[in-house]
């Protein structure tokens, strides 16, 4: 399953719930399947994107608030998982697209092949953590995530895609913030 197919399905199921996006191909490959004002994507800022959906989520505790993530950016911001946790927020779930390298710079492999993310995010305190590698699975997985009680978190394994890379994020920054934080409202 290549990035794309597992965004087309996993927002087949999304509703309105916000969604904070990955920098880099993880985001642009989300817009292109899904552009809503409920997504904000990340623009050059690794790793970030679960830190400040954890922080929406704080802020919002009535709404659902979904951080979609790629591998190398939990590997950049690992402190976020243990702080998820202890946080305990029950409308936090978190996403993780994992191509098992850092595919928005090159290529460079990422050392999730040889850590087990799920794991992590289990023993820093996440109430559920799983991991998916299958259409199959991923369309079973994704109906319960949502209903899950938070902190979750959903390790999707997929393969690079040898497509060409979406069109970058077409809005402004300014754009996205002020869409988003309408969409909250």
């Amino acid at each position: 399953m290549t990035p794309r197919e597992a965004l087309d399905i996993l927002f087949s199921f999304v509703g309105d719930e916000p969604v904070v996006h990955a920098t880099g191909y993880l985001a642009r490959t989300a817009q292109a399947v899904k552009h809503r004002p409920s997504n904000f994507y990340m623009i050059g800022s690794m790793g970030m994107a679960s830190s400040i959906a954890l922080g929406i989520a704080y802020a919002k505790p009535r709404r659902k608030v979904i951080a979609l993530d790629g591998d190398g950016a939990v590997l950049m911001n690992l402190g976020a998982l243990p702080t998820a946790g202890a946080l305990g927020l029950p409308n936090f779930l978190h996403i993780v697209i994992d191509n098992e390298s850092y595919e928005s710079t090159g290529g460079q492999p990422s050392y999730s092949s040889a850590v087990k993310l799920e794991r992590i995010a289990e023993s820093s305190g996440y109430r559920h953590a799983a991991r998916v590698s299958t259409p199959a699975a991923l369309k079973k997985a994704v109906p319960l995530f949502l209903k899950r009680k938070g902190p979750s978190f959903l390790l999707v394994r997929v393969q690079n895609d040898p497509a060409p890379a979406a069109p970058r994020v077409a809005d402004e920054p300014e754009v996205i913030t002020r869409l988003f934080a309408e969409s909250l409202r």
